[in-house]
């Protein structure tokens, strides 16, 4: 055992009474290792043996439940408390409850705007993407008044007029492919070689070598 070991397990009674006597209330061997020995350095065995020393004294109580022995100070040190005054801890338990409740929702809702804030846009972020969205807004504009000012606007009549010639043209296209189609195959019924080396030798030339693709009527 170490030196600062040793002299915690030495001076582990009176530690332990002290603390039973200021929680005044119950734990087991375990509870009170569990809470004193990260700031106390004491032992599980130490603690153990110091709680039974002070049981055998008399200066604590102890209570076995099965295996589990159960530690608590001496109540008859404690003064005794009337009626009265337990119906008057019980109402400042409760009305320190509703301000610890209070205090809870207060922060709750303190926390929620932090958060908020602190995924907010800093007012510098804010001034730069300002800018930036007024350079934005201010090149549509400038875009917006080189179109107003084109001399060359295409009215409605004359895009009416531009479908319906395309719509011409299309059935015109269409009508004439089908002729010319409708044409090769009657020749190349009687036609000794391949439909390729007809168009070849006539000089026949299709939409699918410019890869032109009638337009969907």
């Amino acid at each position: 055992m170490s030196k600062g070991r040793g002299e915690a397990a030495a001076g582990a009674p009176g530690l332990l009474l002290r603390y039973l006597q200021e929680q005044n209330r119950p734990y087991s061997a375990q509870d009170v290792f569990g809470n004193l020995q990260r700031e106390h350095g004491l032992g599980k065995a130490a603690v153990v043996k110091a709680l039974d020393q002070l049981a055998q004294q008399g200066r604590i109580k102890e209570k076995a439940y099965g295996k589990q022995k159960i530690y608590f100070a001496d109540q008859d040190q404690f003064d005794a408390v009337s009626d009265a005054d337990l119906q008057a801890l019980d109402a400042k338990i409760a009305d320190l409850t509703s301000k610890v409740q209070s205090v809870q929702q207060s922060c709750r809702h303190m926390e929620a705007e932090l958060k908020e804030l602190t995924s907010a846009l800093t007012t510098p972020e804010m001034q730069r993407q300002l800018q930036e969205l007024q350079e934005e807004c201010g090149g549509y504009e400038r875009r917006l008044e080189n179109i107003r000012a084109a001399t060359n606007h295409v009215t409605p009549e004359e895009k009416e007029q531009v479908y319906q010639d395309r719509q011409k043209y299309c059935k015109e296209w269409r009508k004439r492919k089908r002729m010319a189609t409708e044409l090769c195959d009657a020749i190349l019924e009687g036609y000794p070689k391949s439909k390729k080396q007809f168009f070849e030798e006539v000089g026949i030339e299709t939409d699918e070598d410019y890869n032109a693709k009638l337009p969907d009527p």
